[in-house]
């Protein structure tokens, strides 16, 4: 690549100044170096100073050009021996909840020691950076823990002075994984807060000069665009061209289904309606049968036939016989 082309595409990246935080995520965040910028997240994220202790594992982070996966995996241990989950997820998942169960599940097993006591179970948080829309809800920042309520007394269940002392746990809730889901698209781009700021950076790449949330000082200078080398920036517009490719499939896929569902919501209305006409072409037919053995009765009592044997005729009840007798005489 010449140099005029990486000034080209360098130029063409930064009309948003910062890196996606997701591709930060996969590349630039997992060096010792970068730590303050996760802890600057997850200190204004939790409301208290977090300190990473180690980076555990880099499962699910491909590096070859043919990666299609959009999931990003974080594994942290900070210094109170919490192991927590940042997984940032592009691609439209219906279960995703349950990836997020499994997730803490698998990180439960896989930190702790055979043999060891099931005191020893790490704290589990995990933290979902959703870029798609999934479940019911008006806000983009939820949080959720494990508590008990009693069924009659509608009390909260509570750990002993023992227990409190041998597990160094105040509450039940801080035995059971914790669980933050930020959903990005939902976020209405107003900053009212530290936490906005950085959810304001995850979705539009930018950082602007009054946010003063912690980490984003240092995301504002290591995360600009501009100081991509030319293989980086390679990789990075591979990585935006990947976003964009699944997201045109995601929304043709959502384009195609709608489709589908309004060809059969119009196929069910011309049905409905070819049985309207049906029943009304009936009912006509029904109709005429009935005056043709209207005027075949007249005809019959005009000629002195019995009740009887014009209903063998007509298939006229004897009253509707009477009937026409009736109107007869009237008219006459």
């Amino acid at each position: 690549m010449t140099r005029n082309n990486v000034n080209k595409d360098k130029t063409m990246l930064t009309t948003k100044s910062h890196i996606r935080f997701d591709w930060a995520a996969k590349k630039i965040l997992r060096s010792k170096a970068n730590f303050g910028i996760l802890e600057g997240f997850l200190s204004e994220l939790f409301e208290e100073d977090v300190k990473i202790k180690s980076l555990l594992s880099e499962e699910g982070n491909k590096e070859t050009q043919d990666d299609k996966s959009n999931r990003v995996d974080i594994l942290i241990e900070n210094t109170k021996g919490e192991i927590i989950i940042v997984e940032i997820q592009n691609t439209r998942e219906l279960d995703y909840l349950f990836r997020v169960l499994f997730g803490a599940s698998k990180a439960i097993t896989e930190y702790m020691k055979e043999g060891s006591p099931y005191r020893m179970v790490k704290k589990i948080i995990t933290i979902s950076i959703v870029y798609f829309n999934f479940g019911q809800g008006k806000d983009y920042l939820y949080k959720g823990q494990t508590t008990f309520e009693g069924v009659n007394q509608h009390d909260i269940f509570e750990l002993s002075d023992e227990q409190k002392a041998l597990f160094n746990k105040k509450t039940v809730s801080d035995i059971f994984p914790f669980h933050y889901l930020i959903r990005v698209n939902q976020f209405d781009d107003v900053a009212k807060n530290t936490i906005d700021e950085w959810i304001y950076f995850f979705k539009n790449s930018e950082i602007k000069d009054e946010f003063k949330a912690k980490g984003l000082e240092e995301a504002r200078e290591k995360l600009k665009t501009i100081t991509m080398t030319p293989e980086q920036l390679e990789e990075y517009k591979r990585y935006i061209e990947t976003l964009s490719s699944n997201a045109s499939i995601a929304e043709t896929i959502a384009w195609e289904i709608e489709w589908e569902k309004q060809k059969r919501q119009e196929a069910e209305i011309h049905l409905q309606e070819a049985e309207i006409q049906l029943q009304q072409i009936e009912k006509q037919k029904e109709l005429e049968l009935k005056q043709q053995k209207n005027e075949i009765a007249k005809k019959s009592i005009f000629q002195g036939l019995t009740n009887e044997v014009i209903q063998i005729i007509t298939e006229l009840s004897i009253d509707e016989i009477q009937e026409i007798r009736r109107r007869l005489n009237y008219e006459k």
